[in-house]
């Protein structure tokens, strides 16, 4: 298997007056290929969830389905570190495309055969591998991302990349009121956002390009003349798992800082996220039309916030993560005071609050996976990025879910939000850490 998905060759480099239009287009490519690639695996992501009141209305409870909906929370945070390393030696084209592939069939799958969703066991088994396969989408993504953009150009386009899981998650809606439209019955909801995904695949496939040099063009660091501190020849080698693990990753302290900052970023975005509706509800009280509408905004506003984010961290900051992060990271704090102190009734102030929140969480999200990216050699991105999401995933959103459960049956919405307080001033302290070693390795840029 990895044999047939090992990185494409280098092929021998193009006349001078060829390559400045070739890699102006190939980057246009590929990024539109990853950017459409990675929508398509959020059409199979939460389709789920839009399938879980059909199956309450079969009798299942929803602490069964929250079981069986965990095994992508599970799955997902392992996959992206350990699937991460395999991508790190893998064609980001063909990685990409099997992931978003096996992943579509999945949820196919999960619609089209009866006995799918015949019981807990098996739906958290068929959800768990999803969880997995979907582990396979970010990875190849960074790893396209480090090799046709300088570390001066990667705030801005992981930014712009990053929208792609709004896009698709946004997308997940339309697509199966259209398959309930075509097809007539609720399983639908899997297997036509599984059919579509394919075709996302197939586009994936055809734009992106692994790295420059399979396409006869020089590293990105040469043409953009934009080189990291310590950079070599070496660094374009292919590495072993060894060495990705234990010389790059493992031993490398700055990434353990952010990926514990990332699972209190993670702790923030889906304790505020999952369960806006029950507190807008019980403490606001907001109807089900208006925590909708809120839970929409909250969403949505992370489009421009993200964006400004990456724009910030390359044009204002030069190259540096740490800075950005902690001043979105302060802001949240104040949003989400706000927001759990409004009194009752004051429905403008809790929408703004929300939208604030919103706006500023996903920056630090992808600014955390961009420095992931910055701290290591290219060819151990996506397993770096993979730590951190590791300890997003399991450490944060599960937590999250599990833990602000608890806690508000014991100690009301206040000691929620508490914790929620207490994770954004770890989340700012832990990536404060890493302040200064970024300021380093930034200053000697040639």
């Amino acid at each position: 298997m990895l044999d047939l998905l090992k990185p494409a060759p280098h092929k021998p480099l193009l006349p001078d007056n060829k390559i400045d239009s070739e890699y102006k287009s190939q980057r246009l490519k590929v990024f539109l290929g990853i950017f459409l690639g990675y929508a398509g695996y959020y059409l199979v992501r939460k389709n789920f969830s839009l399938g879980m009141p059909d199956l309450i209305a079969q009798g299942y409870s929803k602490t069964e389905l929250g079981f069986a909906l965990s095994g992508v929370s599970i799955a997902y945070g392992l996959s992206k570190f350990l699937m991460g390393n395999v991508s790190d030696r893998s064609d980001a084209r063909k990685f990409l495309t099997v992931g978003l592939v096996l992943s579509a069939f999945t949820m196919i799958f999960m619609g089209v055969f009866p006995f799918a969703t015949s019981s807990i066991t098996v739906m958290f088994i068929l959800l768990f591998l999803n969880g997995w396969f979907q582990g396979m989408g970010w990875p190849p993504c960074g790893r396209v991302v480090v090799h046709w953009y300088s570390i001066r150009e990667r705030g801005t386009m992981m930014s712009i990349w990053n929208v792609a899981h709004n896009v698709g998650g946004g997308l997940v809606g339309p697509v199966t009121i259209l398959a309930i439209e075509i097809f007539g019955n609720w399983q639908s909801k899997f297997y036509f956002p599984g059919m579509i995904a394919l075709v996302f695949a197939l586009i994936a496939y055809i734009l992106v390009r692994d790295t420059p040099q399979s396409c006869g063009l020089p590293p990105i660091e040469a043409y953009k003349n934009d080189y990291p501190k310590n950079y070599s020849q070496e660094q374009e080698k292919e590495l072993s798992a060894k060495e990705i693990f234990y010389t790059y990753v493992l031993n490398n302290r700055m990434l353990w800082y952010i990926a514990f900052a990332n699972a209190f970023v993670y702790l923030v975005r889906y304790g505020i996220l999952d369960w806006s509706p029950t507190f807008l509800k019980e403490a606001k009280g907001f109807s089900i039309n208006e925590s909708g509408w809120s839970y929409f905004l909250y969403e949505y506003a992370g489009i421009p916030g993200t964006l400004l984010c990456g724009w910030i961290s390359d044009k204002v900051f030069k190259g540096r993560r740490a800075p950005a992060t902690v001043i979105y990271m302060a802001l949240v704090t104040v949003a989400v005071f706000v927001y759990w102190k409004n009194p009752p009734g004051n429905i403008w102030v809790d929408n703004v609050a929300l939208i604030s929140i919103g706006f500023l969480i996903y920056g630090p999200v992808m600014l955390i996976g961009v420095q992931a990216l910055d701290l290591v050699p290219k060819k151990a991105a996506g397993t770096a990025a993979g730590l951190t999401g590791l300890f997003g995933y399991l450490g944060g959103a599960l937590f999250a879910n599990i833990a602000i459960g608890i806690v508000v049956d014991r100690w009301g919405w206040d000691g929620a939000f508490e914790m929620i307080i207490a994770a954004c001033l770890l989340s700012i302290f832990f990536t404060a850490l890493s302040w200064n070693r970024e300021k380093q390795n930034l200053a000697d840029l040639k």
